[in-house]
Order: structure tokens, then C-alpha cells, then sequence
């Protein structure tokens, strides 16, 4: 397979201006650009398809540019329902900031191919209204961008001009990179395609002799029907500081089997024959999901190190079967954050915790928990007048009770 037919392949190609002349052009090193815009301080694992993507093309010999989208990010590229929010300056370029360093863990920025960080704010606050106008905004025909599909989704519940321009302002961003770093591929999702399109047209307008390329992937989906990237509700950040490794490995690991083929086409870099090996195992021994781990050691690697790797499954051992009391307890926090949280009083009888905590309904039914044995700390316990107190709490502070196989219980003492 060359370079195009593995994307393919994988699941990562959609929709192409020219798709015969884009795969005789990649013969050949090119430089290709994808945009993020800064909405948020961090990205998230709906982002990882794009990232990994530059990542692909410059491990193909191709040179990636990944475009912060310091300027894009203060107008909000259109939703199909409503108005983005508007962000201060401050509140952008912040965010861009977190942004680049996060970028920067993915791509390689020495070597022949080294790749290209940019910040659109550079560029596009340096023009006025004029120019906007007359330079640019004169090669846009406003029937050709009402039918743009999100925009055409908007017109009946209304779209500002402000989001109206955004495809201009992304396009201008392809001039730019082309004339430039001779920029002649964007990549992004399929919800792009509209601004990929605007971008080579402008560009055939204003540079007659020039030729570029559009491609999009389709977007990862969930056999289910619900969204991508989100776990107990939340988002799955790239950002450590806002979910741990053990948060992130866990998320992968639960992926549906439906799902995890699908995922690891588009999201790993193991061979099509590692790949298929995988789903052969799926169909022999499901139950051992080594789809999944392969999945989930690979990512969390690659976000969190080898030590996040490592950490996140020296917590999932413990909680399914392990030892408890071999985890710090920082660690036993990520571990059971989950987990329904009580207060308690220093000095209080297990007995009377199991009932004021509703882990038991009845002293009755505790002291019987009590003689199959409940899990204090990590420690079987049978004694009714087991006292819970700051001395044997972990940091001082907080006491677990496993219930059974899989329930836990944090007890903070007050």
C-alpha cells in the first residue's frame, strides 16, 4: 500500500479535491497544514485524529504545520445550532499558548521534515477592514458560501456575519501558509470541508498557477450513537492536569468492542498486520481485550509517558483484584474518584459508618457484611467494634471500604 491507500485503509479518507493528483503528489515530500482553534486550554481526545494525522504525514517524509488559531478562535467556526461564545483576547491567546506546548508532544520539530508551529493571530490582526474587504472578501461569492452546509443548516435559526466570515478568515490562513512555507495540502475533519473548499478557491484565484489540495477524514463516532471523547459526561482531555493517566488508560480500555477495530485504524500506528492479528483475537478470546490494551497502552504512552502508562496500570491491577494498600494516596484517589463519597466522624465504629454511609441499610445487615469480611484500607475485617479514626486512615484523612468485588466507598473523616 503507498501512503493515500493506508489512510484509506484505515478509515481516514473522505472527501478529496483531487484525489488521483493528490496521491501523485505525495510521491514526492509536500507540506501540509491542520488548524486548531483554541476554544478551550486544552484539547481533547476528539482532536487526537487530527493531530495524529500530522503525525502520519510527517513520518511519511512529509513536513506538517500545525496552525494555532489564535485569530479563527476569538470569531468560533460555526456550529450547526448556535452562536459560539465569544472569548477575550486574553482568554484566546492563553489558551493558544496551552495549546502549542500540547502540540509540540506529538510532532517532531528537528530534521529534515521539521515541523511548523503557527499562530494565525500573527497575520490576520495586521489587516483592516479595507483590506479584508477589498483583498479578500471580493473572491467570495455570498450565494457559493450560503451553501455551505453548516452555514446552510443556520440560515433558518440565523447565523451572525461574524461566523458568517470565518470560512474567509480560514482561507486566508491557506494563503498565507502557501505563500509562505509553499503550503499545499489542509487536512481536517469532515466538518471542514466547506472551509477546505474556500481555501482553494482562493488560492486558484489569487495564485492562477498554483495547485492544492483538501482532504478530510470522516469524524470518529461511537456504534452506540453517543459522542466520542466523552466519559461519565466529561470530556477526555490531552491536558494531564485535567485527566490523569489512569482516567485516560481506563477510557480506552472500556471501548466498546464494536468500536475498538475501528479505533485503532485510525487512532495507532501498528501495522495492518498487528491490526488484524487484534481482531482475530476479538473473535478467538474477547475476553482477554487485547484489542483495548493494545489501544490504551499505545495513547496513554503517547500523552502520558511511559511512567503515566505504567501508573495507570499499576491502579487498574490493585482496583480489580489487587492489593489496595500498594498504592499511595494520591494514586487511591484517582483510583476510586468514582466512587461514592461520605463524611465521617473521627473515632467512629465501622458498624455505625456502613449504616450512616448506607453501605449497609441496618446494623443487622453490616454485621453481616462483617462475617463474609469487608475491606477496610485493603484489610479483611470481622470486628464489630473495628474503630475508623485519623491513625489508620490513609493520609489522615480518608478511609476506603470494599463491598463485595467491585464497590467502593470513600470515607473522608471530619
Amino acid at each position: 500500500m503507498d501512503f493515500i491507500e493506508e489512510l484509506q485503509w484505515r478509515g481516514l479518507v473522505k472527501d478529496v479535491t483531487d484525489f488521483e493528483g493528490l496521491k501523485e503528489r505525495l510521491k514526492q515530500p509536500a507540506t501540509c497544514y491542520c488548524g486548531f482553534d483554541p476554544t478551550a486550554d486544552s484539547l481533547h481526545v476528539g482532536h487526537l485524529q487530527q493531530i495524529l494525522l500530522l503525525r502520519r504525514y510527517q513520518k511519511a517524509g512529509h513536513r506538517p504545520i500545525a496552525l494555532c488559531g489564535g485569530a479563527t478562535g476569538m470569531i468560533g467556526d460555526p456550529r450547526p445550532t448556535t452562536e459560539r461564545k465569544l472569548l477575550t483576547l486574553e482568554e484566546v491567546q492563553y489558551n493558544a499558548e496551552c495549546i502549542r506546548k500540547q502540540l509540540s508532544m506529538f510532532l517532531d520539530f528537528d530534521g529534515d521534515n521539521a515541523a511548523i508551529m503557527e499562530n494565525n493571530y500573527n497575520w490576520i490582526s495586521k489587516i483592516n477592514v479595507i483590506e479584508f474587504l477589498r483583498d479578500y472578501g471580493k473572491h467570495f461569492n455570498v450565494s457559493y458560501m450560503i451553501n455551505k452546509d453548516v452555514v446552510a443548516s443556520r440560515l433558518e435559526k440565523g447565523i451572525s456575519f461574524t461566523e458568517f466570515t470565518y470560512t474567509i478568515l480560514q482561507a486566508l490562513d491557506w494563503l498565507h501558509l502557501y505563500e509562505t512555507y509553499q503550503c499545499e495540502l489542509q487536512i481536517g475533519g469532515s466538518d471542514q470541508w466547506g472551509n477546505l473548499t474556500s481555501g482553494c478557491e482562493l488560492i486558484r484565484k489569487i495564485k492562477t498557477d498554483a495547485k492544492v489540495y483538501g482532504i478530510t477524514s470522516p469524524l470518529i463516532t461511537k456504534s452506540d450513537g453517543s459522542k466520542f471523547g466523552k466519559s461519565e459526561g466529561k470530556n477526555v482531555w490531552l491536558d494531564p492536569t485535567k485527566t490523569s493517566a489512569y482516567e485516560f488508560y481506563q477510557f480506552w480500555l472500556n471501548v466498546a468492542d464494536d468500536d475498538v477495530i475501528d479505533y485503532l485504524k485510525r487512532l495507532s500506528f501498528r501495522s495492518k498486520e498487528e491490526i488484524e492479528a487484534l481482531e482475530e483475537s476479538m473473535k478467538t478470546a474477547p475476553h482477554l481485550r487485547e484489542a483495548q490494551k493494545a489501544l490504551a497502552e499505545e495513547l496513554t504512552i503517547l500523552v502520558h509517558k511511559e511512567e503515566g502508562l505504567q501508573s495507570a496500570k499499576k491502579i487498574t491491577n490493585v482496583l480489580f483484584g489487587g492489593d489496595i494498600r500498594e498504592l499511595n494516596p494520591a494514586e487511591i484517589k484517582l483510583a476510586l474518584a468514582d466512587a461514592k463519597t461520605e463524611m465521617i466522624e473521627d473515632n467512629t465504629t465501622l458498624i455505625d459508618a456502613m449504616v450512616n454511609c448506607k453501605i449497609a441499610s441496618s446494623k443487622r445487615e453490616a454485621r453481616d457484611l462483617l462475617k463474609n469480611g469487608i475491606l477496610v484500607n485493603g484489610e479483611r475485617i470481622k470486628e464489630e467494634n473495628y474503630m475508623l479514626n485519623r491513625d489508620m486512615a490513609f493520609d489522615h484523612s480518608f478511609v476506603t471500604i470494599r463491598k463485595g468485588k467491585k464497590n467502593y466507598f470513600v470515607l473522608t473523616i471530619q
